[in-house]
């Protein structure tokens, strides 16, 4: 078994370090984020630090990197308040992932990277087009996060957009027939299978599978 001591991570080389972290934490979300300036120009970023915080207000959270260089999607969000939520399915992955790219303030990734902004009405940020899950946020909380500068924005949901046949009698999402992709690390992305939904979990008694998909 491999193993790695804190002076060993320490003196890794940057990227590798940056993978190798970048996995450990396992699968995670993968989403586009949609926002626009106050002028409505456009942007278009991926994110893979996307978290849920609470349902009762609904909150998620999103992690930025260091404001050491221009953080378009960060400045658009500041500057109008809103923003968009996409998920990405294995039509778009690519295109999702070519956004990441250091594009100019002026370049919209929509149109650099070919996928299509779509506005509902009262939302100033765009959604993308191509993808079968959205919803839209209103900001409200920055925290900056003083151990490496990075920085916590938390958003509230406002509205949301899915297909009618994913949505369950008990408000679960059906992700596999959404066809959401979840990551690993930096640049891996994968398809999920289900294995079960089980029962709510109490002292006593051994969680029972509602759904089992394993068979």
């Amino acid at each position: 078994m491999a193993f790695f001591s804190t002076p060993q991570i320490a003196d890794m080389e940057q990227r590798y370090r940056a993978t190798l972290i970048n996995s450990l934490g396992g699968f995670k979300s993968v989403v586009l984020v949609g926002t626009a300036d106050s002028n409505g120009s456009t942007n278009l970023a991926i994110f893979n630090s996307l978290f849920h915080i609470g349902a009762n207000p609904p909150l998620c959270g999103l992690i930025f990197r260091p404001d050491t260089v221009q953080r378009h999607t960060l400045s658009n969000i500041e500057s109008t308040g809103v923003y968009t939520i996409n998920h990405i399915t294995e039509d778009i992955y690519i295109n999702a992932h070519q956004t990441g790219a250091r594009y100019a303030k002026d370049q919209s990734e929509f149109e650099a990277v070919g996928l299509t902004p779509l506005y509902e009405e009262s939302i100033p940020a765009p959604f993308v087009t191509e993808s079968p899950l959205r919803f839209a946020l209103d900001l409200r909380e920055k925290i900056p996060i003083g151990i490496n500068g990075t920085i916590l924005i938390i958003g509230q949901i406002t509205q949301i957009w899915l297909p009618d046949n994913v949505l369950q009698p008990d408000g679960f999402i059906d992700l596999e027939q959404v066809g959401t992709l979840t990551c690993s690390g930096l640049d891996s992305y994968h398809r999920t299978q289900r294995l079960a939904r089980l029962s709510y979990p109490k002292p006593g008694s051994i969680p029972q599978k509602l759904l089992d998909f394993s068979i």
